[in-house]
């Protein structure tokens, strides 16, 4: 099975075109990805009989923890690691070929966002900054680059300068997009409060042990109430993927074209719910073409019948115990 190239998955317009892509990325993995093809032969899954979305098999996203998740031979351009307190075990995320990642989260803030030339980007990142392998980093740094403009820039914690810096920014009327980690968003609105209605305020997510977790609701309201503006936007992302989906508010994210939310039962692995009912999240992302597009989170939510959805927390160990007995 040859693998479709970048053309065809970038330029995914509808569900159809959505459909025969996923199949034919799902059936050059399942011959290339050799973790990929023994979970699906452990399942007892005849490849030839999955015809459908919902039907193809989704690998575990502990995986990328214990063991090396490849779909080509070629030498690895990037290793994108998660992070994690001590002891823990990261994932590792192997990429082939980087540009699949780079028109991925270019294409995805075009979409979403427009041309990255029009903005001055703020990055307010220091536990990634303070670490190597992040692909959130490798994102930001490029649209920081991209955007063209001499203010765009990272932050560690000198809250007084990115202060500063928004405040020139208002003043000037330009449009501003400040991306952080959330608590460091709430550290900085303890001290800085501002009022900047203009603003966008893009939440990364995780307190990464530095805070007190908190609900969406009371977290979002916060840094609504420390920076002035209506609402916080959210990029749904993480490092076994290669394309995020984003929120312009209300937690409600959508996914670019070539990216695909199914939830899946908690007691049953290898079924999919329908919409607007709560499952483990499923993700397809076609831009994972060199590693395996076809993910099951540890995440819970709910679709939309827009394709929108929501993202309500995560599974605790025993809830993803269906999920590891098929796969010993």
């Amino acid at each position: 099975m040859i693998k479709p190239d970048k053309q065809q998955v970038f330029s995914i317009s509808d569900q159809q075109q959505f459909k025969d892509i996923a199949l034919q990325v799902f059936c050059f993995q399942a011959q290339n990805c050799e973790v990929y093809r023994e979970f699906i032969t452990n399942l007892k899954i005849d490849v030839e009989a999955v015809n459908t979305v919902e039907s193809i098999p989704f690998l575990p996203i502990s995986f990328f923890k214990s063991h090396l998740i490849v779909s080509n031979p070629d030498e690895v351009q990037a290793t994108f690691t998660s992070s994690g307190t001590t002891g823990m075990i990261n994932s590792k995320h192997l990429v082939t070929d980087v540009s699949w990642y780079e028109e991925s989260f270019r294409r995805a803030f075009d979409i979403f966002y427009g041309d990255i030339r029009d903005y001055c980007i703020l990055a307010l990142l220091p536990s990634y900054l303070e670490r190597e392998g992040s692909s959130l980093i490798y994102m930001a740094e490029d649209l920081v680059k991209r955007s063209g403009n001499p203010d765009s820039g990272f932050y560690l914690y000198n809250h007084d300068e990115l202060y500063q810096q928004l405040k020139k920014q208002q003043a000037a009327k330009k449009p501003t997009l400040l991306i952080g980690v959330t608590f460091a968003l709430l550290d900085f609105v303890e001290h800085y409060p501002i009022n900047f209605p203009e603003l966008i305020v893009m939440e990364t997510g995780g307190m990464k042990g530095r805070r007190k977790e908190m609900i969406r609701e009371e977290l979002h309201q916060t840094l609504c109430n420390g920076f002035g503006v209506n609402d916080i936007h959210s990029e749904y992302g993480m490092t076994e993927l290669l394309s995020q989906a984003y929120s312009k508010g209300n937690g409600i994210f959508n996914c670019p074209p070539w990216m695909k939310i199914i939830t899946r039962d908690t007691n049953d692995p290898i079924s999919s719910l329908g919409n607007e009912k709560t499952g483990g999240i499923n993700v397809i992302d076609l831009a994972n073409i060199s590693s395996c597009s076809f993910i099951a989170t540890q995440d819970l939510g709910k679709v939309y019948v827009d394709g929108s959805f929501e993202v309500l927390g995560r599974f605790d160990d025993s809830d993803i115990r269906g999920c590891n007995l098929l796969i010993a």
